[in-house]
């Protein structure tokens, strides 16, 4: 059997496949933001990068503190977003797979039951 790492393409693709997910490229950067919501209005749970994924790792500074903790130079702080809970997690390191997509479901969890009831996507159950 035959294991593929995660990658951004297969990150992207997972992220994609949570309902209502979409992407957007709102700074012209060269992977996009996985947003939740409506149109325009959505907000975001996962930005990707060539190798990492950022992501909200828990309602504040100290759950997210956590990753840090576990995987030194494998989990950072996200810039300009990490006083909210926000760490990027790189791919292909000693993350494994299944913690990674954990820590997207997870932020995931946490922006939508965040949304207004009305702008929750169908097929979450929170």
């Amino acid at each position: 059997m035959t294991v593929t790492r995660l990658d951004v393409q297969t990150m992207t693709a997972y992220c994609l496949a949570r309902p209502g997910a979409w992407a957007d490229d709102p700074w012209g950067h060269e992977h996009p933001v996985i947003k939740v919501g409506p149109a325009g209005r959505g907000k975001i749970f996962a930005f990707l990068s060539a190798d990492s994924v950022g992501v909200k790792c828990g309602a504040g500074r100290d759950l997210a503190d956590e990753w840090l903790h576990r995987f030194p130079g494998e989990a950072t702080v996200l810039p300009h977003l990490g006083r909210g809970g926000w760490n990027a997690l790189r791919f292909g390191g000693a993350i494994a797979d299944e913690e990674l997509l954990e820590a997207v479901d997870e932020s995931y969890r946490l922006v939508v039951g965040g949304l207004p009831a009305r702008a929750r996507p169908p097929g979450w159950d929170g």
